[in-house]
């Protein structure tokens, strides 16, 4: 199947306020994306999606009946939903409301007001979900790769499976903490950790410095995936607990895909 150019992809803009609206769907059609349903409400928004389908949705934070928040969580928890890329439009800044999008799995988070060249970042990262395409590996026939998956949170740990699964990676075993990593880790063979840091019953840090001290796997290559900033003074010392990336969320598909040829194509 061919890949799709922005203007070819349907978007659902929900925005409750009609000012608003009209300038996005501008701003959308000056980056060349130019098929645009605008609804205002989740309600609306939802039975939409649920019976047209979409290629995008993007979404503001708050709206009349709920949030963007609702609209995420029930296209994720919707098998023949699930794959399509969510991008927040938002003025919202407190660090606990995005937490929540990102362990969603949202593609991007765009704020309000935003420049040209963010919301083409923001769609281009969109964008490479739907047209993900399978990493060339000289090493490694990347079908192959087996990688364990580490993250609390569900709906993450389903975003992120979609990544590496477009990316053509297929073995993938997943642990919902540190802790039940590590059992994955004594019985199986893995090429690849992803894992999220901020986790119940062992972080990233504390699974890290183990696959790192133990001889059986002290060769896995580890990339860790944070919503803090990873150029943070908090982050600057994981690099000491032997983990060899750090990814911010939303996790991006070319920025992944830079980091697969790097770690596994040498």
């Amino acid at each position: 199947m061919p890949n799709l150019a922005l203007s070819e992809i349907n978007i659902v803009l929900i925005e409750p306020s009609d000012t608003q609206r009209k300038i996005i769907i501008k701003q959308l059609e000056q980056a060349n994306a130019l098929k645009v349903e605008a609804v205002s409400n989740v309600q609306t928004a939802v039975e939409l999606i649920t019976n047209y389908g979409a290629d995008l949705v993007v979404s503001a934070m708050y709206l009349e009946d709920g949030t963007g928040l609702d609209i995420i969580t029930q296209i994720k928890n919707t098998p023949n939903l699930a794959a399509i890329p969510f991008m927040l439009i938002s003025s919202e800044n407190r660090t606990e409301k995005l937490e929540e999008f990102k362990q969603a799995g949202v593609a991007a988070i765009l704020p309000k007001p935003f420049a040209p060249e963010s919301l083409s970042k923001a769609l281009n990262a969109s964008l490479d979900l739907i047209n993900s395409d399978e990493v060339d590996l000289e090493l490694f026939d990347i079908e192959e790769v087996r990688v364990l998956l580490v993250d609390d949170s569900k709906l993450a740990r389903n975003h992120i499976n979609r990544v590496l699964s477009g990316l053509g990676l297929e073995k993938i075993l997943e642990a919902e903490n540190g802790a039940e990593a590590l059992t994955l880790l004594k019985d199986n063979t893995f090429d690849l950790v992803v894992t999220d840091y901020n986790m119940p019953e062992m972080d990233g840090r504390e699974l890290s410095e183990f696959i790192r001290f133990n001889p059986e796997t002290a060769h896995i290559p580890i990339i860790m995936v944070t919503s803090e900033s990873t150029n943070s003074l908090h982050m600057a010392n994981i690099h000491q607990t032997g983990v060899n990336a750090l990814c911010d969320k939303p996790f991006e598909v070319d920025e992944v895909r830079k980091m697969l040829v790097s770690l596994l194509g040498q």
